[in-house]
């Protein structure tokens, strides 16, 4: 056995704990657990193991008392009587490690492939702190997508902080794929909170695909699981980040979605009696959320950098309610999806005028930031006169920009629809290219 295959080893046989403090449940209640025996053990967060034999299930400690604990479990406490014995597991630690990629993983970072896994050498905390806002790099350079839009008109470069709005059967899941499997990256990290069960594998086989797994690490944990798991998977799939970053690797991160994650959170939070005062949130929600992104970003030193694209299901393309207004607030730039463009058959369906990269002006040339604004301005132009446009209310020749935009819009609106395995340069040329007949005419 080599030298790395040992030390895993020995990490594996380190978490054996050989004694466990043990506790009972002494009351159930609103889906919570009252447990005695614990409390001068048990910290805010740990783990505990309630029941025993084959109806051993998990559970998380939510509150604190001088004589009692209460705590949370997994799956909810059908089954569980009075006396039931509760075991404390620990902290509430994950141990990643290099063979994790192209792994399909629990938020308790247990195999959901069928394959044994190892444990990492060493233990990280599940809701880790961000790094010195003081010590971070600046953003750094744009990278190359696969996507012409983002090579050009939404760049997305080292460390931003991407917010990706859209509502249910808009395109979300299929673009994040894309960037899963073209965005530039050496390890990705994908969350998938509270995903129909069949999506999994369907994201697996047919999104990701085998070249898209061989740099992947997925972190799974489907709707029919507790809050407490679903809530979980986030921060495991940002640790695991941390982990990979932490090396020196350059990490896409992705969440599936960030509004599950909120919905999660809203269910552990009601049950220690959070009231839900936030458009139906706890108030709590907002700092778990902006911890969570600020957990992403550029790195520190030798460190890499986290690259994340957050999903936000819209409901309706409501961008002012909760979770979607929280992110606007704390990313570097948000996309949206619009069903209109979806339902006319274009993808990805960006809706280009409300969306935004804060990584621009500094992501682009003077050249290339001057094709940026015209494509938008010409945009916004169609976008405001395409109703008097599609009455018969226009005449051409009225309004040179107007007839301009006309011109440009069909051109455009392909151009945003294309893949570029070419790279930015090329991307920039065709978008060039959608001005160019207009500007000889």
């Amino acid at each position: 056995m080599n030298g790395v295959g040992f030390e895993l080893l020995l990490a594996e046989v380190a978490a054996v704990k050989p004694v466990q403090s043990v506790g009972r449940v002494i009351e159930v209640s609103r889906g919570v657990l009252t447990v005695s025996g614990l409390s001068g053990i048990a910290a805010l967060g740990d783990l505990v193991e309630v029941g025993h034999g084959n109806r051993i299930r998990r559970g998380e400690v939510l509150q604190l008392d001088k004589k009692t604990v209460t705590v949370l479990p997994d799956g909810g406490p059908d089954g569980l009587s009075i006396g039931d014995p509760v075991a404390h597991v620990g902290k509430n630690h994950i141990a990643p490690d290099e063979s994790w990629i192209g792994r399909v993983i629990d938020p308790f970072g247990q195999a959901l492939d069928g394959k044994p896994i190892l444990q990492g050498r060493k233990p990280r905390p599940l809701r880790g702190e961000p790094l010195n806002p003081t010590e971070r790099r600046a953003l750094g350079s744009r990278l190359e997508t696969g996507l012409a839009v983002f090579n050009t008109l939404l760049p997305i470069v080292r460390g931003q902080r991407v917010g990706l709005f859209a509502g249910s059967g808009v395109g979300k899941s299929t673009l994040l794929a894309k960037l899963a499997t073209g965005l530039q990256a050496d390890v990705v990290v994908i969350a998938m909170v509270g995903e129909r069960g069949r999506e999994v594998r369907e994201f697996i086989d047919r999104v990701l695909g085998p070249a898209g797994m061989k740099r992947s690490v997925l972190v799974a944990a489907t709707s029919d699981q507790s809050p407490m798991v679903r809530r979980r998977c986030a921060w495991t799939a940002m640790s695991v980040a941390e982990y990979f970053r932490d090396k020196g690797k350059q990490v896409l991160f992705l969440a599936d979605s960030v509004t599950r994650f909120a919905e999660a959170h809203r269910e552990v939070a009601l049950a220690t009696g959070e009231s839900s005062s936030l458009r139906g949130f706890p108030p709590s929600t907002s700092h778990l959320i902006t911890t969570l992104c600020e957990r992403a970003g550029p790195g520190i030193g030798d460190m890499g950098d986290i690259t994340a694209v957050f999903s936000v299901l819209v409901a309706g393309s409501d961008m002012e309610e909760p979770i979607a207004d929280i992110l606007r607030g704390v990313l570097d730039g948000h996309i949206v999806l619009d069903r209109q463009i979806a339902e006319r058959g274009r993808f990805p369906a960006i809706d280009l005028l409300r969306s935004v990269s804060r990584a621009l002006p500094h992501a682009a040339s003077e050249g290339e930031n001057a094709l940026i604004s015209r494509a938008r301005r010409l945009l916004g132009v169609f976008d405001r006169s395409e109703m008097m446009i599609q009455a018969g209310l226009y005449s051409a020749g009225t309004d040179p920009v107007i007839d301009e935009a006309i011109a440009t819009w069909p051109k455009l609106d392909q151009f945003l629809a294309e893949s570029e395995p070419n790279g930015t340069r090329e991307s920039f040329e065709r978008l060039e290219a959608c001005f160019s007949d207009r500007t000889k005419a």
